[in-house]
């Protein structure tokens, strides 16, 4: 049994990381301090946007007439199918209560977040799916207000595609704004007066730094990098789908790492020969995004046995995870660490990223070994609730006395005292020795 690598990731990620957390850190500070004005500043500097930030009713409508009937179908198809999935989800978690012992009842009930901030990507590519992915999962999640950003779409506002899909999803507010300033203005509440419980969506290296900093002060959904896709491909493949979806995803930008999982070494050099040829097919900017990351970032790793492949894909806990292999259950079985899985040929990253249902925001740099994506979980707080009879405080207290003077907490302690005093007048109890330092 063996792992062979037969083609090595070249490229350093620390300083590029390095990078964009400094850019990040002085833009935050900036705009913390100078509010609105700040963020205008940059508006100007970075995006050439000297427009209305927040994006009237009127102005949706007059930015969207022009989109053709069929485009509009399509947005909505891929609208419902997000918003179909996370209704599911949503039914999936329940509110309950139950009687732990005689008197005394606790409960869980799930609250929405009062506000989410929903980026919604526009540089190289129009990103039409993020939109619905984020903003249409709040709202099935019950969120009463839902805030989306999104860049100035070559110095014309928000791609009107784009902001089509921001309407049909429920977005309550939208402001035209990018990058770093898109998510200070979300989560300090400035043009809107409403911070953010919660900002998600995709974005660039500095929008993912912004993201990182401000979790403790907001909810954020994933630690988010540059996408990745792996791929695991058995003797069963077929090598020219398999090169075609690593190619699809590496499209998404030079740091976008492909990797290919097989178990069979003459199927791993068959697909390592097609990539390029299918990178240079591509239009430019495609070709320039996905030939760097294959040259930089693709690797290809050959295991023996199917449990090998498991395991290292598990190590790689990668974004997006395609299994084009047999015995489909096993693998679905025995994976763990992915953000979405793709089972078989019929299925592909592409699916996903824009019309089959499940979310496309989803975690990425190893953090699916602890973290789902995007989902109608994040923007619900599952809460506790508790209460009891007198008459069942009678234990409960009777053993946090003692407990709490067990670890030195005697004003702990005394507040079950007072109970049993109080309800059950001239008994006594065994409340521990009391802490004397």
């Amino acid at each position: 049994m063996a792992i062979r690598k037969l083609k090595s990731a070249t490229a350093a990620t620390r300083q590029i990381e390095d990078t964009a957390r400094q850019v990040a850190a002085e833009m935050l500070a900036e705009i913390e301090r100078g509010g609105e004005a700040a963020v205008r500043r940059y508006a100007e500097k970075l995006d050439r946007w000297t427009g209305d930030i927040v994006v009237s009713h009127a102005e949706v409508e007059r930015r969207t007439a022009a989109i053709p009937s069929g485009i509009r179908r399509d947005i909505e198809f891929a609208t419902a199918q997000v918003r179909r999935f996370a209704e599911a989800q949503l039914a999936s978690i329940k509110p309950f209560e139950v009687e732990i012992s005689p008197g005394l009842v606790a409960g869980q009930r799930l609250i929405p977040v009062n506000v989410a901030g929903c980026y919604v990507p526009t540089g190289r590519y129009a990103h039409i799916a993020s939109a619905y992915m984020s903003i249409a999962t709040a709202k099935a999640a019950g969120v009463p207000t839902v805030i989306a950003c999104s860049t100035p779409f070559r110095g014309e506002g928000i791609h009107p595609q784009v902001l089509h899909a921001m309407r049909v999803a429920g977005a309550d507010v939208i402001m035209t704004l990018g990058g770093v300033q898109a998510i200070a203005t979300m989560a300090y509440g400035l043009f809107t007066g409403k911070p953010a419980d919660i900002i998600v969506g995709p974005g660039n290296k500095f929008v993912a730094e912004a993201k990182r900093m401000l979790f403790g002060k907001v909810g954020i959904d994933v630690f988010a990098g540059p996408s990745e896709v792996c791929v695991i491909a058995d003797a069963t493949a077929d090598p020219a789908i398999v090169a075609s979806d690593l190619v699809g995803q590496a499209e998404h930008g030079h740091e976008s790492p492909a990797w290919l999982i097989a178990t069979d070494e003459a199927l791993a050099h068959d697909v390592m020969k097609r990539v390029p040829g299918l990178v240079a097919q591509l239009p430019p900017t495609a070709r320039d995004a996905a030939g760097a990351a294959w040259r930089d970032h693709g690797e290809v790793i050959v295991c023996d046995t199917r449990e090998e492949a498991a395991r290292v894909s598990d190590d790689y806990a990668s974004e997006h995870l395609e299994v084009h292999c047999a015995d489909l259950d096993w693998w679905l079985e025995n994976l763990t660490c992915y953000g979405s899985l793709f089972l078989g040929e019929e299925t592909t990253v592409a699916f996903g990223d824009k019309a089959s249902g499940p979310n496309h925001i989803l975690p990425t740099k190893g953090a699916a070994r602890y973290s789902g994506g995007l989902s109608v979980h994040k923007f619900i707080k599952t809460v506790t609730w508790q209460r009891m009879t007198r008459s069942a405080s009678r234990q409960t207290a009777e053993v946090t006395a003692r407990i709490s003077r067990l670890e030195g907490m005697e004003a702990h302690a005394r507040t079950a005292d007072d109970r049993l005093a109080k309800y059950f007048p001239g008994e006594a109890f065994d409340r521990g020795v009391a802490v004397a330092e």
